[in-house]
């Protein structure tokens, strides 16, 4: 366990690449992840972030594997469980940066009821999801955000299912900053994590990411005729929640950009646990663990 004392030590002159591992991506070639990787860590840099400052708790699938390229901490979940488990690292010391990093299909497929109850506590962690519309390390079924109609090995006659929103998502179960990225804008996806991280509350930013591999119908070139960036329009406000949603809506073109921020007491400020000092530093050695647990019998 790390000391309160050394928690606190930053070095301030480190670049992306010591963010790296001694392991190599084994992601396909042009997988958005790459994007992804590049742009969080460049927003490491950026924050001044050292690598003990910092757990990523991982969920299952491609962008799991990530677990094994970021040098910070690491937690490799269970499908689906990225987020609670995230909660109770943050719980046990919110002084650590806690990111959760899952696919669409952990996200809000397997790990949704986990999604709606983090994003209504709004627990300081921030939820980076990478949306490929697909589940690619098991070589391409449908997931929660594929398109009607979509035509995937678990679906040949196509996705009957309306696809989930999940910056609609997001939204209506309460997080206080929802945005969209792209992997294929880098420099816009790393300014949005920059402000993702440096928020305090729950912070959701979903990342479009093309599967090069499994799915031939969102691709780079499907995207670059859609997206536009929401900051481009002088007349949004990212506090208008009506606003906010109705964007979230659009189906002609993909909004990209900061949606909605809100300040909100955090789920840890209502602690008095942990309002002086986090759970982790707290001094339990005069606490009787036998007599406690003979209090259960």
């Amino acid at each position: 366990m790390i000391s309160e004392a050394n928690n606190r030590k930053r070095n301030y002159n480190l670049k992306p690449a010591d963010f790296n591992t001694k392991k190599r991506p084994t992601w396909c070639v042009g997988c958005g992840n790459y994007g992804i990787w590049n742009s969080i860590k460049k927003a490491f840099v950026e924050l001044k972030l050292s690598p003990h400052e910092i757990l990523i708790v991982f969920g299952i699938g491609c962008s799991g594997n990530g677990n094994n390229f970021i040098k910070t901490y690491a937690y490799h979940a269970l499908h689906g469980m990225a987020l609670p488990v995230a909660t109770g690292a943050h719980l046990a010391n919110h002084l650590l940066k806690v990111i959760a990093m899952t696919g669409d299909g952990d996200g809000v497929g397997i790990g949704g009821n986990h999604f709606i109850h983090t994003c209504r506590r709004n627990l300081d962690i921030t939820h980076i999801m990478h949306d490929n519309r697909i589940y690619g390390l098991t070589t391409g079924q449908t997931s929660p955000t594929s398109n009607t109609k979509f035509k995937t090995k678990s679906t040949p006659f196509g996705v009957m299912e309306q696809p989930i929103n999940p910056v609609a998502l997001a939204l209506i179960c309460g997080a206080t900053f929802v945005a969209r990225g792209y992997s294929g804008e880098p420099e816009h996806l790393k300014n949005i994590f920059i402000k993702a991280l440096a928020h305090k509350g729950f912070s959701f930013i979903d990342v479009l990411q093309p599967c090069v591999t499994f799915n031939k119908i969102d691709t780079y070139d499907y995207y670059k005729k859609l997206i536009y960036k929401l900051e481009d329009s002088s007349e949004y406000n990212s506090g208008d929640f009506s606003k906010a949603l109705q964007k979230s809506q659009e189906m002609e073109r993909i909004p990209l950009g900061i949606f909605y921020q809100i300040k909100k007491r955090t789920y840890h400020d209502g602690l008095e646990q942990i309002k002086d000092k986090p759970l982790v530093y707290q001094d339990l050695s005069s606490i009787n663990i036998e007599s406690l647990m003979k209090s259960f019998y």
